[in-house]
């Protein structure tokens, strides 16, 4: 376990100038009145609603094996988006170098900017982080700069790619965080949404505890959201790690929205009490369900439209095993043999084809080049299966088919 002074070098100066808020209560109600719904209507505690803090605290001790020794502390936001971007003031100054996948989940892009990091992109495959690209970063870094302060990461089902970083992967990151002492920022929220054969491969909040070094824990900063598996306008996240990280993102809430919603916590503590631990993760499983079976319609009209009139395929990608999104690679132009190979040049750059092109014909994706801090070409799209039925996804679908049959047609 790392010591107080050790987490000193990573908090921003902006960070250490915060003070922290007393709690303020406003009394409601009157004879008869309900204490949950007078706690629901006032003001609460910065890192979050007592009871639901507990709640959760005893949760992810159990679903990531992290006993309650103090090592680690759990506040609650107002989002994981909400404490993803205090956690970004708090550890981040100008010109601090982070490291970040490419292709990374867009929504932190203008955060990270906003802070003014020096952005550092991380390949990755459909096993997640290329740890090889990892190390040569690292291996090569100038001597007299500082080296970056933590790594970004969406582990499981990542937006954009879908990629599950696997085991093996998920050892050499936290190998090469013990040794070049970064923090792992974890922002896992399609974590509970997994629907692969093989069994779960642990979270980095997990694997630290469950493969310690020397020092312990303490290099992961795990973020988790309710959004994806109970309702997304609750608006309710939670952080946990290191309680003099949470301390000073605690500090950044009280200073700019107080608090997370009480309604909202009351609300989702009413259902987790309801549920159990048991009957929350039965109900995950009943999601991940749902969106394995969303992705399996999708693909089946993928590989039913995206084939061009000679039966080549118009796309490739690897099957997300967790998450809402799929990543694939568009096949247009020939090369000097004649092959269909992905997009070159900016005629046929995804962007166009589908901000303008499928956008005309009444689909809507996203480019790959928006996932891109530094932004580049990509033949890349992505598209997410969670809201249209079977009916309009098989739609969708066929009209992006037309689209892109056009694109290669064009190209020959």
């Amino acid at each position: 376990m790392y010591s107080d002074e050790f987490y000193s070098a990573y908090i921003s100066d902006l960070s250490k100038t915060r003070r922290k808020s007393p709690k303020s209560t406003l009394t409601i109600g009157g004879p008869g009145s309900s204490a949950d719904l007078s706690e629901a209507l006032q003001y609460g505690f910065t890192q979050g609603h007592t009871d639901l803090v507990e709640w959760i605290s005893d949760f992810q001790a159990r679903a990531h094996q992290r006993p309650q020794d103090g090592s680690w502390k759990l506040s609650i936001g107002a989002g994981s988006q909400d404490l993803l971007y205090k956690a970004f003031l708090a550890l981040t100054n100008p010109g601090d170098s982070v490291l970040i996948e490419a292709p990374v989940y867009a929504g932190v892009i203008p955060l990270l900017i906003s802070a003014k990091a020096n952005l550092i992109e991380i390949a990755t495959d459909h096993n997640g982080i290329e740890a090889s690209s990892l190390r040569s970063i690292l291996e090569a870094w100038p001597p007299n700069k500082p080296l970056p302060k933590y790594l970004y990461t969406v582990p499981y089902g990542c937006n954009p790619s879908g990629a599950t970083a696997s085991l093996e992967r998920r050892r050499q990151v936290l190998t090469l965080a013990r040794k070049y002492k970064f923090l792992i920022l974890e922002d896992d929220p399609y974590y509970w949404m997994y629907y692969g054969d093989a069994p779960r491969s642990p979270s980095y909040f997990k694997l630290e505890a469950q493969e310690p070094s020397e020092e312990g824990t303490g290099l992961v900063l795990r973020f988790d959201s309710f959004s994806k598996i109970l309702s997304s306008g609750l608006r309710i996240g939670f952080a946990s790690g290191p309680a003099p990280l949470l301390g000073v993102m605690n500090s950044h809430t009280a200073s700019a929205n107080l608090q997370p919603s009480s309604l909202s916590q009351s609300v989702t503590l009413a259902i987790l009490r309801h549920w159990g631990s048991d009957g929350f993760i039965a109900h995950t499983e009943q999601v991940s369900k749902f969106y394995r079976q969303r992705k399996e319609v999708f693909e089946a009209a993928m590989y039913k439209h995206m084939v061009d009139d000679d039966g080549t395929m118009m796309a490739e990608w690897t099957s997300p095993v967790s998450g809402m999104f799929l990543w694939f690679k568009l096949l247009i132009s020939p090369n000097l043999f004649g092959e269909i190979t992905t997009i070159v040049d900016d005629e046929g750059d995804s962007k166009t084809l589908i901000e303008t092109n499928a956008f005309e014909a009444g689909v809507l994706a996203l480019p790959g080049t928006v996932f891109f801090a530094i932004g580049r070409k990509t033949a890349y799209v992505r598209v997410s299966f969670s809201v249209l039925n079977d009916a309009d996804t098989w739609e969708a679908v066929r009209r992006l088919s037309v689209v892109v049959r056009e694109a290669r047609k064009a190209k020959r």
